[in-house]
């Protein structure tokens, strides 16, 4: 028995989808998950999504697709998560390439569900961008989900839209959302998190990282990306509810612009157009000032008194956790340094590490020091 998983926004939503896939349906069988290869500039240095051309080692599924295994590689500079998600979890990856716009996003569906019939079909949005008007302030990154929604709504085969850990992503707020989640599918626990328990602990995604924390109990605030966005922990986060695709389809005006494009540059121009800016713009940007911004030695005591700067002013602020992804950021620090960052501090300071957080509200006079 197959079920077909399409993580809509890539990322996180990969590994939620693992998580939701035991959580719903056991250890009996496998799931295919069809997710963008777009871990941002933090794992891959190369602005926008990864299509089949920039791996090698991809395995045909069909026409359209390619499965990415373990033993794929992502042809440098560009970077991508997916080949070690492969490697760590039961599950196959497929590659959603968005390079020909939702006309080939939906051919790559249609292949998947005639090649395996899967026995469901789950769209699965972590935060739930995916119910975006497109206008709203917050919203940081439309042009993946919109796309997704807008092929999957063109497929003639059932699919139920879930979104887990409302509000979670920090690109609309639970109010703006609440009344569209009917009905509660599942709440997440402790017990959900430990087949991706591994993975929280390299994978940058901090949507996901969110809704595995407070589906341990974490509660709080938790300051998150590079301009330092509260998001609240609630008993709502470990949530997933299913909504009406066609309502959501309704609600999101560039899902609906983009249902004939052919190409990643159409679904940008019109985001563009449609929200004011394009999210691959927004890295372009990113990855030129990166450019001319030397690295910063990683030196214990200088990040350790940056650290309690930062979280000095992170308590007055209300926050209670953020992510090593922040941190990295606030920090001054390149991606590429998250890792070892995120090492130091819990060697430095286990007892602030609330996976795959960080606590804010340790006070220095609290720390324990195990290196030397």
């Amino acid at each position: 028995m197959t079920r077909l998983i399409v993580a809509a926004g890539g990322g996180g939503d990969a590994v939620a989808a693992a998580m939701l896939h035991t959580a719903l349906y056991g250890d009996d069988d496998r799931a295919v998950i069809l997710t963008y290869a777009w871990d941002r500039l933090l794992i891959d240095p190369v602005p926008g999504p990864r299509g089949a051309d920039d791996f090698t080692g991809l395995d045909p599924l069909t026409p359209a697709v390619r499965a990415v295994p373990a033993d794929a590689r992502p042809i440098p500079p560009a970077g991508s998560t997916l080949p070690r998600l492969a490697a760590e979890l039961p599950h196959t990856f497929a590659l959603l390439d968005p390079h020909h716009g939702a006309e080939g996003v939906t051919r790559q569906l249609e292949e998947l569900i005639d090649h395996f019939e899967p026995e469901t079909i789950d769209v699965l949005d972590v935060g739930g961008d995916i119910l975006a008007r497109g206008d709203e302030p917050t919203l940081k990154s439309p042009l993946a989900d919109a796309l997704t929604l807008a092929a999957c709504c063109q497929v003639n085969a059932p699919m139920r839209l879930l979104i887990a850990g409302p509000g979670l992503d920090g690109e609309l707020p639970i109010d703006d959302l609440r009344g569209l989640l009917v009905p509660l599918i599942h709440t997440f626990t402790a017990e959900d998190v430990w087949p991706v328990a591994s993975v929280l602990e390299w994978h940058p995604s901090e949507a996901t990282g969110m809704l595995a924390a407070t589906a341990r109990g974490v509660r709080g605030t938790c300051e998150v990306r590079d301009a330092g966005l509260p998001v609240p922990l609630t008993d709502e986060g470990p949530t997933v509810h299913q909504v009406d695709l066609d309502e959501a389809l309704d609600r999101n005006e560039l899902a609906r612009a983009v249902m004939a494009t052919e190409t990643l540059a159409e679904v940008e121009t019109l985001s563009r157009e449609l929200c004011g800016y394009s999210e691959i713009d927004y890295e372009r940007e990113k990855a030129a000032r990166l450019k001319d911004h030397p690295p910063t030695e990683l030196n214990e005591e200088t990040v350790l008194a940056a650290l309690d700067q930062f979280e000095t002013g992170a308590r007055s602020r209300g926050v209670t956790h953020t992510t090593f992804r922040h941190l990295t950021e606030a920090l001054s620090l390149r991606g590429s340094q998250r890792q070892d960052l995120r090492q130091l501090l819990i060697n430095n300071r286990p007892e602030q590490y609330a996976p795959p957080l960080w606590s804010v509200t340790a006070t220095s006079t609290q720390h324990t020091r195990l290196t030397p």
